[in-house]
């Protein structure tokens, strides 16, 4: 949206306060972030209706759950923009002649695939109020203008949108709509420019990247984008995030291992541990089976780091079901984890179950397991003092102005720990968005501390 608002002529403006137009880019995955964007709207329309603003657009995921409520109980939002309708950002910001401009109001025409999938279940436009007419089916290529908005040497690549799993817990299919692959070549043309432009890290992003290019025929579709991204010059980190469990094939771990600049590294949320959780939540699989998962991995790709996250107090799960849960985590021994409290979310599987807990029960097994990552990530950390990796500088840290931060190939942008510079030998000039050897001095918790050598 940034891309297309810039070519129409707009001035991107970092404080709201400046703005004439601001825009709201909303989720509605679980309701923690409802709140969040909800309380982001209406701060923003104080900007309009007490500051220089002029017009407020609401886009994204909660436009597609609460379109009309939107509407209704926000007088201030001159126009909303759902997740298939990005185009739409230039009408609602006024920015296309009167003639050219649709209504950013329009809700889109019903679609053979969408009545096929509410007759699946998988969404209901009565329930909510006509919000949904249909399932978005937008997917940007390598022509969409693009304004970086991560630091001018890391960026993300979405390579497929929407998602056909049916986890009960989920409502990204009603969100986002059926999977869809982009182009293999307009993956790697995107790329290309960006390696060209500076960029040296690629992240590779979808709601599940290890399907990408099932639905184009393409076979190992995921292997087969990593390797041919892998012959970019410029380029020196790639990962890909968000694997399905069952989708990791013996060549996406042989791909893995077989490049240096393909990250050793796997982001696969596996949700419980309990196969009776699993079964419920329609994932499938178990302890048993992940632990063997885990073997494999390890065994592929040496020194491989490993991500999951879960959820606590999915409905009708016993104390029996989180302490095995709490087991197997530490059998696992992951890197990184992140723990979530089931949200009970309308027009999910999962909302018409019985067996639902307390939000306190929840909350308190969410700490616990947390609290269980900790002394694993605390003695897995601690291990690795003393020894030498690359280094990615961003710069100075947000901890204290005495100290640099940055990450190794064991850190994904934005969700996991720091590495700490309190030391730089031989009189180096450190440089943001520049690659460096270090070696461990310290661990914590979750954080290193190193010096650049």
């Amino acid at each position: 949206m940034m891309g297309m608002l810039s070519r129409a002529g707009a001035t991107l403006e970092p404080q709201a306060e400046n703005a004439d137009i601001i825009v709201v880019n909303t989720c509605s995955f679980i309701a923690s972030a409802q709140q969040e964007s909800v309380n982001t709207i209406l701060e923003m329309a104080r900007h309009k209706t007490a500051g220089r603003a002029k017009k407020l657009v609401v886009a994204g995921c909660l436009v597609e759950r609460f379109r009309h409520e939107i509407r209704r109980n926000i007088p201030e939002v001159d126009a909303v923009v759902g997740t298939g309708e990005l185009e739409q950002i230039l009408s609602a910001a006024g920015l296309t002649p009167a003639a050219e401009q649709t209504s950013p109001f329009r809700v889109l025409a019903s679609r053979a695939e969408g009545e096929a999938r509410q007759a699946q279940g998988r969404f209901s436009r009565e329930s909510w109020d006509g919000a949904i007419s249909d399932l978005p089916n937008y997917l940007y290529d390598e022509t969409t203008p693009r304004i970086l908005a991560t630091p001018r040497y890391t960026a993300y690549i979405k390579i497929a949108e929407g998602c056909d799993h049916p986890c009960g817990f989920c409502i990204i299919p009603q969100l986002r709509g059926k999977f869809r692959s982009r182009r293999f070549e307009s993956v790697v043309a995107e790329a290309e420019r960006l390696a060209r432009a500076g960029v040296r890290e690629i992240t590779l992003i979808g709601q599940d990247t290890t399907c990408y290019g099932e639905d184009l025929g393409l076979k190992e579709g995921l292997a087969r984008l990593l390797e041919k991204l892998a012959g970019i010059e410029e380029l020196r980190w790639i990962r890909f995030l968000y694997a399905y469990p069952n989708k990791i094939t013996p060549l996406l771990l042989e791909t893995i291992a077989a490049h240096r600049k393909i990250c050793p590294y796997i982001d696969v949320p596996l949700q419980h541990a309990s196969a009776d959780v699993l079964k419920r939540m329609k994932r499938g699989g178990s302890a048993d089976i992940f632990l063997r998962l885990i073997e494999t991995m390890r065994a592929a790709i040496p020194g491989v780091t490993l991500r999951t996250s879960f959820i606590v107090g999915f409905p009708g799960e016993t104390e029996k079901d989180f302490e095995q849960l709490c087991g197997f985590l530490e059998q696992a021994r992951f890197d990184w984890m992140g723990a979530f409290s089931y949200s009970d979310e309308e027009g999910a599987a999962a909302h018409s179950l019985g067996g639902k807990l307390p939000a306190l029960e929840i909350e308190t097994r969410r700490k616990h397991l947390m609290a269980v990552q900790r002394k694993i990530s605390k003695k897995r950390k601690k291990n690795l003092v003393g020894e030498k990796f690359d280094f990615l500088l961003e710069g100075s840290s947000s901890e204290s102005d005495l100290l640099l931060e940055g990450r190794t190939s064991m850190h994904a942008p934005e969700i996991d720990g720091k590495v700490f510079v309190s030391d730089i030998a031989g009189g180096t000039e450190p440089v943001a968005g520049q690659f460096y050897r270090c070696q461990v001095t310290e661990a914590h918790d979750y954080d290193l501390v190193a010096r650049i050598l």
